[in-house]
Formats: C-alpha cells, sequence, structure tokens
C-alpha cells in the first residue's frame, strides 16, 4: 500500500468508503454485517487505514457499524472520518430546521449532533471531521455567526474531540474558493474528483481552487458511483487497445494518482473482488501519462453531447439578462450525462433570473462566442431537461 504523509499521518493513499457496505437484497440501508465486516477487516489488514462514513449513511448505520469493527484493532492504527450534515439544515429565527432525511428529528443544537455520533461510535475522538456537502444551499448555515457552527467544531478540535477539521463540498469552484477564503482553519477537503467530472462538474477548477489555498484533496466518486467501471463500446475499445490487460475501471484510479495533491483515494468497495484490485492498483505508483490523460478526454467525449466552452466568458458581456453563461452551460453538460441529485443544491440557490429559463433568445452572445456555440439554444434545451427532472 502506498502512503500519502499528512501533518504527523501516514495515510493510506486507498481509503474506504462506507455509503455503498454489502447490503441485505432489497434493503439498500440494511448492511449486510457479516459480509462488510469481512470486507473492512480485509482492507485493513491489507493495509487501509482511511475510513470515511457520515451521520446517515446507510440510514445512520454506517457509523456505528464501521467504528464497531474499527475498534478491535489498536486505536493509532485507523483513522475514522465522519460528517455533520449541515447540508440538510437551515438555520431561521434562532431554530435549526431540518431538512430532507433530517425532516423529522428535532435538533437544537451542533453539539446535539456531534456529541450523539462520538457516543454512539463509541469513541473519544474523530481523527477527521468534515462538514458535509459544504454547497450553495449549505453556505449560509456553515457560515452563520449565529450559530457558531464552525467555532464550536473549532473548540473541540482544541479539547482534543477532533484532531483535524475538514469539509466535503459539491459546490461550484467560486463557492468552495469563497468558504475556504472565508475561515483559514480547515486542513483538508473532500471533492468529488475523477475523469468525467474534470469536464462535467469543472473539477479541474475545483482542484486548483483547494490546491491554491494549500489543502490535501481527498477524492471521493473516483468511478462515479461505477459508472466509469464500464464504458460504451467505443470508449471501452479505445481503452482496452491502450493497456490489453487493464480494467476499465483502473483508468480512473490510475488518473487519480497523477494529481499530485491527491492523499487520499476513496473508493466505496462493495464486493471482495472489488476490494483486492484497488489494493493492488495501490500498492504501485502508476500515473495516466499526458498522453492517456487525452486519450481518456476523447473516450469521455464519447458518452457525452458535450458543448466546448472554455469559459472565455466573452458571451458575458453581450448578454442583458446578465447570466453566467458557462456556467449554466457546464451544468447542461452535466445533466445530459446523467441525471445528478447533487446538481439541486446549485439549482435551489438560484433565482429565476440566474436560470436558463431567463434566457430571452437576443442572440447578442452568439457572435462572441470563439467556438461558434448557438447559446440561446443550448440554453433551451437545458431549461427543457430541467423541465423533465421536475
Amino acid at each position: 500500500m502506498i502512503y500519502k504523509q499528512f501533518k504527523d499521518k501516514k495515510l493510506s493513499y486507498l481509503g474506504m468508503g462506507n455509503m455503498r457496505l454489502p447490503s441485505i437484497e432489497g434493503q439498500r440501508d440494511k448492511i449486510d454485517e457479516a459480509a462488510a465486516r469481512q470486507l473492512i477487516k480485509h482492507a485493513y489488514q491489507k493495509g487501509v487505514n482511511y475510513f470515511d462514513t457520515a451521520y446517515r449513511y446507510h440510514g445512520g448505520q454506517s457509523e456505528t457499524f464501521v467504528s464497531s469493527v474499527l475498534r478491535q484493532f489498536p486505536r493509532d492504527s485507523w483513522y475514522f472520518a465522519t460528517k455533520f450534515p449541515g447540508h440538510m439544515m437551515q438555520y431561521k429565527n434562532g431554530k435549526i430546521i431540518g431538512q430532507g432525511y433530517l425532516a423529522n428529528e428535532n435538533i437544537t443544537s451542533p453539539a446535539q449532533i456531534f456529541e450523539d455520533q462520538l457516543e454512539r461510535c463509541g469513541l473519544e475522538y474523530f481523527d477527521f471531521y468534515l462538514l458535509h456537502n459544504v454547497c450553495e444551499t449549505a453556505y449560509d448555515l456553515y457560515t452563520d455567526e449565529e450559530l457558531g457552527l464552525v467555532e464550536y467544531l473549532q473548540a473541540q478540535k482544541k479539547a482534543g474531540r477532533i484532531r483535524h477539521l475538514g469539509l466535503s463540498a459539491h459546490g461550484r469552484p467560486e463557492t468552495i474558493d469563497k468558504f475556504l477564503s472565508w475561515k483559514d482553519c480547515f486542513e483538508i477537503v473532500q471533492i468529488q474528483l475523477n475523469y468525467m467530472d474534470w469536464i462535467l462538474q469543472d473539477a479541474g477548477k475545483k482542484y486548483e481552487v483547494v490546491t491554491k489555498h494549500g489543502l490535501p484533496i481527498i477524492s471521493m466518486e473516483p468511478c462515479r458511483g461505477g459508472r466509469l467501471a464500464s464504458l460504451n463500446e467505443e470508449a471501452n475499445g479505445m481503452l482496452k487497445a491502450a493497456r490489453p490487460d487493464d480494467s476499465i475501471a483502473s483508468w480512473a484510479f490510475r488518473f487519480l494518482q497523477s494529481l499530485e495533491n491527491v492523499s487520499v483515494v476513496l473508493s466505496g468497495m462493495s464486493t471482495m473482488e472489488q476490494l483486492e484490485e484497488n489494493i493492488e492498483l495501490f500498492s504501485k505508483n502508476d500515473p495516466t501519462t499526458e498522453d492517456e490523460n487525452k486519450l481518456l478526454r476523447r473516450a469521455a467525449e464519447t458518452m457525452i453531447d458535450l458543448v466546448p466552452c472554455t469559459s472565455c466568458r466573452y458571451c458575458c458581456e453581450a448578454c442583458p439578462q446578465d447570466l453566467d453563461i458557462p456556467k449554466l452551460i457546464t451544468m447542461s453538460n452535466e445533466i445530459r450525462f446523467d441525471r445528478p441529485f447533487v446538481m439541486r443544491f446549485t439549482l435551489d440557490a438560484m433565482g429565476e433570473k440566474e436560470l436558463p429559463s431567463a434566457c430571452i433568445a437576443c442572440g447578442a452572445c452568439v457572435p462572441l462566442c470563439p467556438q461558434g456555440i448557438d447559446i440561446p439554444l443550448v440554453l433551451k434545451r437545458f431549461s427543457e431537461d430541467l423541465a423533465k427532472l421536475k
């Protein structure tokens, strides 16, 4: 196993994500405890020491189950990472209001969640504690001075109950940049990072933003929930021609090895076969080359109806509606590849005047686009795609 230095710790390059543990057939949230226990123990015995979970993974079972398995091993030989679910909360009139999976919970304070997590996990401290999904809709809660969530967590760190404070983020690059500029207390950032989202979710820019702030990165969704383990026939053929003996999934992990600022690659392994393959991949450093990264981009482009926007922003200068056209085009590219649930966090924070439906199709942007994109048509199509989602 390769290890990466993080302050006074050596973190396994391969980390185990615990959102997709083996589950009982027909009961997605119900963990198959025998299979999952075997998987976690084998990962640990093969050198994995970073285990990631969150407050409500597997309906709230993941935190307690993973910690119960790990506690049989020496406490200083593994690192436990979990998250505060602020992305599922609002703070209004001095009260915390739960949303989504927290809608029916009576939450009185950040301390209530944190103390509950420590108690249920049977731990005296968390090695890594992250704000869950810093994004456009969660930004105000995480930065609310009256609520004082980050200040509370800093106090827990000072008391030794959190060893390292970080955040995970599905927000736009500019949102992540703004947040990291707001407080200089975070030590590590977890973002969705893979060669497909390098294009679709501006992951390349997110990588640059976090790196600019001097923080190491934890990569989540390296195979995009399994989508990059098997591509279409053309893309599979391209990658197999280049490296016949390699699995398609291995390309996704090797791509991340080519990014110097990635400290941990989280993989949500749910079978022993996946675990064994990934352990082998991270027993040696074999990053993709520059030519291989170009090949990956060509393979990805066979799978997406990609609008070739370069974010030069010339189009924005002429828009009478003051739309952020490059942002909308990036989102349009993503939605035409998949139906990404995380996009709703960005969409929910946007007003009517910011959405593609605000385009009046005046065409003033078109002659300014170096790529010759029919921008009104793209925005019309995006608006129609959003309507289908609703």
